[in-house]
């Protein structure tokens, strides 16, 4: 088919473009919206508890074999492991991009099942869970008391019990957080009653064993000849505290019966004290809601704000539910922002088209060809599986100088065919199209091959420039396809000659602009001639010209600073605290009270809350806390102070006083799906196999240079090995000369001061755990050993304490292992007018200094996505704009 078809055939080339509109309509109503694509790698968690253990007993039992088994899972990048005192186990396993998240938990939960056999019988009691999310929050929600009229216990039950299970059935939602313990049937042993009765905490499990137990008792007069058959129900588990009480421990020889509330408080608790949050200083759940892997988070906070809406009109009074965080924020601003910029580009470009074409029948047809090729662009989106984010409509905003430049080609040949003297539209556009059809092809594919190769390139930067350049260069083939159709079919229908002045008529508006303008341009183009001649008289300057621009090139190239996204205000922040080793978590309440003081003033916040018993750097930890800050709307902070650094400074400026704690506040990040923090992420590792005081000395070395450089605001790790415990010794002897085992006395130890998940109870439509303990105030000290007893072979009962003895030692809270290697986490931020790019190469070079033989580093999160990526960056970087200058 020839081009003059479409001249001739005008209806042909308007249904060709209206084609291209209804696609784009099409595709633009289905396309997904998120902030950026799916560029986050599938991350699978795997997660235990073994009740009672502490960190160097979890990492050696639970997270060692389960470590080994998942090591070299198909697609595998990296995992990182955590154990805490409090005997919870986890394991977050990376893949790489591209992965099935659906296949990697098959692969992951086979490796897991392999080394069940080896966990402890308690773990494997509890279970070991295996799930695919990202590790990373797509939005954090509350519930809490104004009025305080509820406890924090009811509080995070009601969430629990009624909202967490419809969360979770929304699609996309990976986890659904609830800082907080379950309801748990808690059995507060006495130590001396049960001593009294000769009974250890071995006695209590066996008699939940023995009758909280559900039956399969059968049917009477099932197949017989009888008229009716009877069902027999047993009334299973209990379910009331009184229930639990009345349990027969044993009968006495008195006639009596000894009870389970005659030796023991029996209340409905909760499952884990370890934990208590606030809600601008009033009691509260926090809830924390990741994605699963490919899930659009746009869409998974739109479903979770409806529910959110639904539930809160049935809330009881004296609840209230508040949003903390929220990535749908963010972007609805961007892409508000986004579409107005674009919306300005699109009428500045048709300003400066009417400008130089100076005829509002010409400025149409590129106006026309704009629109075309935006909304055809959608369609093209839609069918790659890309996605309506920054990335896409950024490039959009971009493309539209480059779009308009084919139909102006068009535009300005059927003008140079007026200027020739041809009066007739149809036959100015028949010649035009002759001598430009070709150069429209050639130019629309050479800027097409500029950014194709771009999609060629793997990892987090590939997917981005993957999206913009594919973007940019369909967005530019359908402009050349609109410009070789419906172009030339507009200038023959409606394009004119400008009127001439020799024709003695009254010149209209566009005329008398057109040779006004015509008579400045003439004389700039005179100007440009003599310059150009005066290079052409003296080549070399141009060569010299030429070499001083690739010399700036390769000079910018290699000072411009680095950074895979720049940093953001998302509007949250969040604040890491860290009391001294060895606090309780009711001294660490003390001090997050005192920081929830000082913040209240900060007047740029709108709400927060406040975890005391976890942080985000150390996990679960009674000398940890966080708060989650939610920043007032964008538009009400427009100064400089209102900047989210300038409130980052203003709380520890606010904080400074409170000696009892360590801050490290830090804004959300801006990719989703890589940490909970922007900044670095790194793991200083012992591969030397050395002790852990060592690898703490040179680490903190490392921290102490990393903060004496210029390129780093700060360097943090909340890890420590000061925290006060006691080494246990069982002394044989003494055991095998009193008739018990070791066993023994460490089992009475697990069931009085460590606790037991011993049975369970249905109640509120769910299943809850029973847990045996000691109260409180019998566990105080190591004096409370001697109130503790052991039965020996005789019946007779001995004190736990004189079998026993207690070393006080030091030790780690949390012990963290990256790819197999005992590691310490490290963060930090780069300071003011340094990039991320820039951190990347002090802590290479701090490291090559400060860490001796045996001893190494390892990125993680989007700081290993950037240092693995500045490779193929700089590269790509360099053949765009090599073809540039070739252009």
């Amino acid at each position: 088919m020839k081009l003059k078809t479409f001249i001739d055939r005008p209806i042909l080339s308007c249904a060709i473009s209206v084609l291209i509109l209804i696609l784009g309509v099409i595709g633009l109503s289905n396309l997904p919206m998120e902030q950026y694509s799916d560029i986050a790698p599938p991350t699978i968690m795997v997660s235990t508890t073994y009740t009672g253990a502490n960190a160097e007993t979890v990492l050696k039992s639970v997270i060692a074999p389960l470590e080994e088994a998942i090591n070299g899972v198909e697609n595998m990048t990296y995992m990182t492991s955590t154990a805490t005192n409090t005997g919870s186990a986890s394991i977050t396993v990376y893949f790489a991009q591209g992965t099935d998240p659906d296949m990697a938990t098959v692969n992951t939960k086979n490796r897991v099942s392999e080394a069940e056999g080896l966990l402890p019988a308690e773990v494997t009691k509890v279970g070991v869970t295996v799930e695919k999310r990202q590790n990373s929050m797509v939005k954090i929600i509350s519930l809490y008391s104004p009025d305080d009229s509820y406890d924090q216990n009811f509080i995070n039950n009601y969430f629990k019990i009624n909202v967490e299970p419809r969360l979770s059935r929304i699609s996309g939602v990976g986890n659904v957080n609830v800082m907080g313990g379950d309801y748990a049937m808690r059995i507060w042993m006495n130590p001396q009653k049960m001593a009294q009765y000769q009974l250890v905490p071995a006695d209590v499990i066996a008699l939940l064993d023995d009758q909280n137990v559900e039956a399969a008792t059968g049917t009477l007069g099932e197949d017989s000849e009888n008229t009716f058959q009877y069902t027999l129900k047993y009334r299973g588990r209990y379910e009331t505290a009184e229930e639990f009480g009345n349990m027969v421990l044993k009968s006495l020889p008195t006639g009596e019966v000894l009870r389970l509330k005659d030796v023991a408080d029996v209340e409905l608790g909760s499952q884990s004290y370890a934990y208590n949050s606030e809600i601008v200083g009033h009691p509260g759940a926090t809830c924390m809601i990741s994605q699963t892997a490919g899930s659009n988070a746009n869409e998974i906070v739109k479903e979770v704000d409806k529910l959110m809406e639904e539930i809160s009109k049935d809330l009881p009074k004296g609840l209230v539910m508040a949003d903390l965080m929220s990535t749908k924020d963010f972007l609805d601003a961007s892409v508000h922002e986004v579409v107005k910029t674009l919306i300005e580009a699109i009428i500045l470009v048709v300003l400066v088209v009417y400008f130089f074409l100076q005829s509002v029948r010409s400025t149409i047809i590129p106006s026309v060809s704009i629109i075309v090729s935006l909304v055809g662009t959608f369609a093209f989106l839609y069918v790659a599986g890309f996605s309506l984010n920054l990335l896409t409509l950024f490039a959009l905003v971009l493309v539209i100088g480059t779009v308009v430049d084919d139909a102006i080609v068009v535009v300005e040949a059927v003008q140079a065919k007026f200027d020739e003297g041809y009066r007739s539209p149809y036959k100015a556009t028949v010649a035009a199209m002759d001598g430009i059809s070709a150069a429209i092809v050639t130019t629309s594919l050479v800027f097409m091959a500029v950014f194709i190769p771009t999609s060629f390139m793997g990892g987090t930067s590939g997917v981005f420039y993957t999206q913009f350049g594919l973007t940019m260069a369909v967005a530019v083939g359908i402009s050349a396809i609109n410009a070789l159709t419906l172009s030339p079919a507009l200038c023959a229908l409606i394009m004119t000659p400008h009127m001439d002045k020799s024709t003695g008529g009254k010149l209209s508006f566009s005329s008398r602009f057109h040779h006004a303008f015509e008579a400045s341009f003439n004389r700039l183009v005179l100007k440009y001639k003599n310059g150009v001649s005066f290079f052409l008289r003296r080549k070399w300057m141009a060569w010299v010209s030429l070499a001083v621009v690739c010399a700036l090139l390769v000079f910018f190239m290699r000072t411009t600073k680095t950074g895979l996204v720049p940093d953001e205000d998302m509007g949250t922040i969040f604040v890491n605290v860290t009391t001294p080793p060895g606090s309780s978590l009711a001294q660490t309440r003390k001090t997050m009270e005192m920081i929830d003081e000082r913040i209240r003033e900060i007047p740029q916040i709108k709400i927060y809350s406040n975890v005391t018993g976890y942080s985000m750097m150390g996990g679960q930890a009674a000398s940890g806390g966080m708060l989650i800050i939610k920043l007032k709307h964008w538009d009400e902070r427009q100064e400089a102070q209102d900047h989210i650094n300038a409130i980052i400074a203003a709380i520890y400026q606010h904080t400074a006083d409170i000696k009892s704690a360590k801050l490290f506040a830090f804004a959300q990040p801006t990719i989703m799906g890589y940490g909970m923090g922007s900044g670095f992420e790194m793991y200083v590792q012992d591969r030397a196999g050395g002790s852990v005081e060592n690898l703490q000395k040179y680490t903190q070395d490392f921290i102490a240079a990393l903060n004496r450089r210029p390129e780093i605001s700060m360097a943090y790790t909340t890890f420590d090995t000061k925290f006060p415990q006691y080494m246990v010794e069982v002394d044989a002897v003494k055991c095998q000369r009193a008739g018990v085992t070791t066993s023994d006395v460490l089992s009475v130890l697990s069931g009085y001061i460590g606790g037991n998940y011993s049975s369970n109870l249905n109640r509120f439509s769910k299943l809850y755990r029973v847990m045996i303990q000691a109260r409180k105030d019998y566990r105080l000290d190591k004096e409370s050993l001697n109130n503790m007893f052991v039965r020996t072979e005789s019946g007779e009962m001995a004190p736990v304490g004189q079998f026993i003895t207690l070393t006080k030692v030091y030790g780690a809270e949390t012990l963290t292992r990256f790819n197999m290697y005992t590691s310490i986490p490290v963060n930090g931020m780069p300071a003011d007018g340094y990039s991320s790019g820039d951190a990347i190469a002090a802590i290479e070079e701090v490291a090559s200094q400060t860490l001796p033989t045996g001893y190494g580093y390892e990125f993680s999160g989007i700081t290993r996505e950037e240092s693995s990526s500045t490779g193929n960056i700089c590269e790509n970087r360099l053949h765009v704009h090599w073809r540039r200058i070739r252009i």
